[in-house]
Order: C-alpha cells, then sequence, then structure tokens
C-alpha cells in the first residue's frame, strides 16, 4: 500500500484527494505554483513544500499531477530531471492521449500511469476542496503497451484501497472519446444554453420561471469558464465532431416540428429509451455477475446507483489476469460494463457488474 502521495496543485480536485489521502493515513507532500492555500492545507494535515523539485526530492511513492492541462509540459519538463525512479508518476486531467504524449515527450514514460476521477463540480480552489467528493468515485485508469504492470498495480490499489473508489480501464483514444461525449460536449452545450438566456428580450422573464430543469442542465455553465474552455481547448477533435452531431440532431428535430412530420418528432424522444431503462434499473437489487465473461450479446445486468457493501459483496466476481494479456483482460472488462472494486494481488482483479446499453 502506498504510504506517502505527492500533490501538485492544490485546487478542487488536488486539495479534494489531497485531503482524501491524509484521511486515509497517507503522508500528504504537495506544491502549489502559489503558497495561497498552504496554511489551510497545513491545518487539514498536508505538508506544504516551496517547490516542485523539493516535491519530487522527497521521493513520494506515487506523485499525482493535478494541474491544470495547459501547465502539464512545464510541469513534466520540470520533474524530468530531478523524479525518481522509483516513484510513479501519474495525473488526473480529464484528456489522457495528449498528456501521454507530453509525458513521452519528457522522457517519463517508463514511470507514467494515466488517471481521470470522474468527479467535480463547477467551484474552484482548495477552499471549494472537500475530501468527500471522491465519495464512491469511478476512474478511468489508461494503460498502453509499454505500461508497467507494478506501477499500474500501485495506482490500482491506491484508487480500490485506500480511497475506496472504483476504476475502469481503457486505452487513451477510448477515453477521450468517451470523455468528450460525457463531460467536454455537454459543458460546451450548457454554455450555449446560458449564452442563449442572456441574449433573449425575455431573459428577466426566463430567469425568474426557471427551475430544476434549468438548474440542472446548466449548473456545469457555472464553472470558470476559462477551465472548461482549457478542457475542452485539450480535447478538439473529438469535440468538434459530437457538437456537429447534436447541431444536426436539433436542427433535424426543428425541422419535424415546422414540417408537422408526427413519426420524426416521436422518434426523437425515444431514441434514448435504452437509457431510461437503466436509469430506472438504478433502484434494483444488483444481480449477480456472471461466472463466466459475458459476451456482448449476452443480457446486461445492472448496478444500482446505491447499494450497499453487502450487495456489491453478493454481485462481485473476480478477474484472472495474466501477465502477458492484462491490458486486454480489463479493457475488454470495461467494454462489458464492469468496475473494478478491488485489486487483492496481481493476479487477481475482483469486478462489479455495471449498467450497459
Amino acid at each position: 500500500m502506498v504510504r506517502t502521495v505527492g500533490i501538485v496543485g492544490l485546487g478542487l480536485i488536488g486539495g479534494s484527494l489531497a485531503r482524501r489521502m491524509v484521511d486515509a493515513g497517507c503522508q500528504v507532500l504537495a506544491w502549489n505554483h502559489t503558497p495561497r492555500p498552504y496554511a489551510a492545507a497545513q491545518a487539514d494535515g498536508i505538508e506544504c513544500l516551496p517547490s516542485l523539485q523539493a516535491l519530487a526530492e522527497a521521493k513520494p511513492e506515487l506523485l499525482v499531477l493535478c494541474n491544470p492541462l495547459r501547465a502539464m509540459p512545464d510541469m513534466l519538463a520540470a520533474l524530468a530531471p530531478v523524479m525518481d525512479p522509483a516513484s510513479t508518476l501519474t495525473d488526473v486531467g480529464s484528456v489522457k492521449g495528449l498528456v501521454r504524449e507530453q509525458v513521452r515527450q519528457a522522457g517519463l514514460e517508463s514511470v507514467y500511469v494515466g488517471a481521470h476521477p470522474m468527479t467535480g463540480n463547477e467551484r474552484s480552489g482548495f477552499a471549494a476542496s472537500d475530501p468527500e467528493l471522491f465519495d464512491d468515485a469511478l476512474w478511468a485508469v489508461t494503460v498502453d503497451q509499454n505500461t508497467d504492470f507494478q506501477r499500474f498495480l500501485q495506482v490500482s490499489q491506491t484508487i480500490t484501497e485506500t480511497l475506496h473508489n472504483r476504476l475502469i480501464v481503457l486505452d487513451d483514444h477510448t477515453h477521450d472519446r468517451a470523455a468528450a461525449l460525457i463531460s467536454h460536449m455537454p459543458h460546451a452545450v450548457a454554455t450555449a444554453l446560458i449564452n442563449q438566456l442572456c441574449a433573449s428580450p425575455e431573459r428577466n422573464v426566463a430567469l425568474a420561471l426557471s427551475a430544476g430543469s434549468w438548474r440542472d442542465m446548466t449548473r456545469v455553465a457555472l464553472t470558470d469558464p476559462q477551465r472548461t474552455r482549457a478542457m475542452i481547448d485539450e480535447n478538439p477533435i473529438n469535440v468538434e465532431a459530437l457538437l456537429r452531431r447534436m447541431a444536426d440532431r436539433l436542427v433535424s428535430y426543428a425541422d419535424a416540428i415546422r414540417e408537422g412530420r408526427e413519426e420524426a418528432m416521436q422518434d426523437f424522444f425515444t431514441q434514448g429509451q435504452p437509457f431510461r431503462q437503466v436509469k430506472a434499473q438504478a433502484g434494483r437489487p444488483p444481480v449477480p455477475a456472471p461466472a463466466h465473461a459475458r459476451t456482448p450479446e449476452e443480457p446486461a445486468q445492472q448496478e444500482p446507483a446505491e447499494a450497499d457493501s453487502s450487495q456489491q459483496a453478493k454481485a462481485t466476481m473476480p478477474l484472472s489476469l495474466s501477465p502477458s494479456t492484462w491490458q486486454e483482460t480489463l479493457i475488454n472488462s470495461a467494454k462489458q460494463g464492469q468496475r473494478i472494486v478491488s485489486m487483492p494481488s496481481a493476479d487477481q482483479a475482483i469486478v462489479l457488474q455495471g449498467p450497459t446499453l
């Protein structure tokens, strides 16, 4: 188990992760580009160091880059000459392909394992940090053919055993396409919604009438706009393609409304029914995972949003790993909707079947 963790960047995610690690009994060392959060961080048990070099030279077992993506090349360049090869490097960036290429260019690929916790909110800074932000969080851990298994195991066991979170394993490109679909593109759509409100002559009346649906659809648009833009700018090809498809979908529906095409209008509202069914299943008890690997043709099993530990224990299954095929095995597990809830040994993962469409 990891005992010492280094955190680069004490913003919302870095600060929350650092506080969570302290609560888990880890020694947490941190460096931030400005010492502004240091007093509060030190009061929470985080040891703040004066420089990035000092953090690297302290030789934490796991060094987590929680800095903005735009700063990643500078952070990696500064770390390359001073990082202890015994330390494992990971990050929390929302784009993985670009970061891996930057890691490769810095000569740190041999110590790197990519990661992205699927958590956060519209706030920012250490003052907004909260260790509970990582309650029941799902992480994407990204690997390629060069990823060292022992370092992967170190990162994965930190997620499952120390943070008590879940994870799935992906290649970089699959992660970036999926993140664009469920995070980056929706941020742009939410921003378009508030832009349309601000431009409307009825904006004040509409604002007075706004309630739960408007709040839920625009929450992420309250994020610092420069932070959102930076996130999207790092994944431009995937986001552009999705926005164009979304625009085509909306224009097609608008045409159907204008032309009174009943079948097309009905189809617009029924295409997403599989997703509604999955969400409806979320409150039901989990179905035990099969003793064999499910093929794509077999029926999906559902995972409730709020399953207690005893229910989860009944629904989990072991997944055998081998040194030659572990990447393929774990990536296929993610594609089948399974979440890794524990990594008890180098040759086994414990998985829980999640919902699938």
